[in-house]
């Protein structure tokens, strides 16, 4: 269904009459994907006995899925704008089940890695064409409030997945959390068929089959590195090889789509104020929760003593704060009233000083660990949804696909950036106020090796220390991101504002300007490369 010139000018008309009911059905799609990026954590004990999995076999059972997915976001949310996003979503939906089939049924750890793997491929293209199905069906006005509630999904993924694991697995066995997502990609793929729209670019460009190469190449490698650094060390040749080889290709990936006339990925975006600001708030957003999240547990464990599931269950706080206000709408209310730069300026401030209530506070006991979990709930809960929306506007509709690829890319990109900055920095301080604890692999290795309890207590004090200056530094890096994103935001505001349609009140002699009027900006993305050019439609 194609729609009219008319139709597109009246935003009544973009507002699918069974829209939030889309909504949801691709919010439990995008669920599924989400809770299976942390469900595998709980069943590793029962993977290592029944599967005789190794510890390298069970890194590559966690690491398959979001290195495959990761690296698959740019292509997938291109080919979603190239041959349909409905389209995509359906392929998205079943390779999701087939390999959800393949791996509650696996007999060795090879055919898991592999199920796991294809598991990703259909990861990549939910996470990619959920975004762009919501920027389709939701007009400007509705908007913010549909993406808050969709990043909530984010947060309750992350909530409940290793809930969920520890309920299947305490009545079935390790296969039963992934047979799960069975009936819930089949009811995902009756409703998406039956109820959402196709939509899709309709100037048909063609396939840039080597920049999709070239970004998936150089994203797996890059996100292999990270996850691989902790592990190896930073310093370490494979590490620092894989890393080398990531950054290359995407050199060469960026140097290539500057040349050829229909890109994957429009360098030229890079140029838009808007676009450069909302993707400095989106990575530090996701630098300062992955960061913070892999800082809190060990904090949990290692210095206030709690066991894993009652970590797991103290982190809660963080995910059920953004939830109840995503749900309640307050980003969607604020943005229209403060402004974008204003809201994720405030979001951010709040992320950062529940970081500081953290590290500050939470030394002495979990009530003030629970007062900056809630706060930093809060400041994702504002910054969240404005800076995904920013992000979205800044590109072209008939990008959409590219543009949650990008977003979906930034998350990934932020959260390994957060766990290996804030880990150094953990490590630093650590060795620096233990130098005889250098080399131990983990805190619990430190402390074995420490000859008397005095001494103990001092591995324990130094790791308390270390805690809080990689807190410390995830709160400065987060609130700079903010005023960044902010800053970049207004001026960006402000130089469209010259070409924004005239007042409606009748202008006096003096007002009248001196100079020819300037034509208005077809688009939001008035900086983008396709500024100059008719808008297309977006119905396929």
């Amino acid at each position: 269904m194609t729609a009219t010139a008319a139709e597109q000018n009246d935003p009544a008309s973009q507002r699918h009459p069974q829209r939030w009911l889309i909504l949801g059905v691709i919010c439990l799609a995008q669920l599924t994907v989400l809770l299976d990026n942390t469900v595998l954590n709980v069943a590793i004990p029962s993977l290592t006995t029944e599967l005789n999995a190794s510890t390298a076999d069970v890194q590559w059972m966690i690491n398959a899925y979001s290195l495959v997915q990761s690296g698959l976001l740019l292509t997938a949310g291109s080919s979603a704008d190239r041959y349909g996003r409905k389209r995509l979503l359906v392929a998205g939906l079943a390779l999701f089940g087939v390999g959800s089939l393949a791996a509650g049924l696996a007999q060795s750890s090879g055919q898991l890695i592999a199920a796991r793997a294809g598991m990703g491929v259909g990861g990549a293209l939910l996470i990619t064409t959920t975004l762009a199905v919501v920027v389709q069906i939701f007009d400007d006005t509705e908007r913010v409030r549909a993406i808050g509630l969709w990043s909530t999904v984010n947060s309750l993924g992350f909530a409940v997945g290793p809930l969920v694991g520890g309920v299947m697995l305490d009545h079935f066995w390790w296969g039963a959390i992934f047979l799960i997502n069975i009936p819930v990609a089949l009811i995902g793929l009756v409703a998406v068929v039956r109820l959402v729209p196709e939509s899709k670019n309709p100037r048909g460009d063609r396939p840039d089959l080597l920049g999709a190469l070239l970004s998936t190449v150089g994203m797996t490698a890059v996100v292999f590195a990270i996850i691989s650094g902790p592990e190896h060390g930073w310093t370490s040749g494979r590490v620092l090889l894989t890393a080398f080889t990531g950054a290359a290709v995407l050199a060469g990936f960026v140097l290539w789509e500057l040349r050829i006339p229909y890109p994957m990925l429009d360098m030229h975006f890079f140029r838009n104020q808007k676009f450069i600001g909302a993707v400095a708030g989106a990575i530090l957003v996701a630098f300062g929760m992955g960061g913070s999240l892999f800082l809190l547990t060990q904090h949990l464990q290692f210095v206030l003593g709690y066991g894993p599931l009652e970590a797991g269950l103290r982190t809660a706080p963080l995910a059920l704060t953004v939830v109840a206000l995503n749900l309640t709408g307050l980003g969607a209310r604020l943005v229209p009233r403060m402004g974008t730069p204003a809201t994720i300026a405030a979001g951010m401030s709040c992320l950062a000083a529940g970081l500081v209530a953290i590290a500050v506070l939470g030394r002495a006991g979990y009530g003030g660990m629970l007062l900056g979990l809630v706060v930093m709930g809060a400041g994702i809960a504002v910054a969240m949804p404005a800076m995904a929306n920013a992000i979205m506007s800044a590109i072209p509709p008939e990008k959409a696909g590219v543009g949650a690829g990008v977003n979906g890319t930034l998350a990934e990109f932020g959260n390994g950036l957060g766990v290996a900055v804030l880990g150094a920095v953990l490590n630093s301080r650590f060795a620096a106020l233990v130098p005889a604890a250098v080399g131990a692999a983990s805190l619990p290795a430190a402390l074995a090796a420490a000859d008397a309890p005095g001494e103990r207590e001092r591995v324990r004090d130094a790791f308390a220390s270390g805690l809080e200056a990689s807190q410390l530094v995830g709160a400065v890096a987060v609130l700079a991101g903010g005023l960044l994103a902010a800053l970049l935001l207004r001026r960006a505001e402000r130089a469209a504002a010259p070409e924004a349609p005239a007042a409606p009140e009748a202008p006096t002699p003096e007002a009248v300007p001196a100079v020819p009027a300037v034509p208005a900006a077809p688009t939001a993305a008035a900086d983008g490369p396709d500024a100059a050019r008719p808008s297309d439609p977006l119905r396929g």
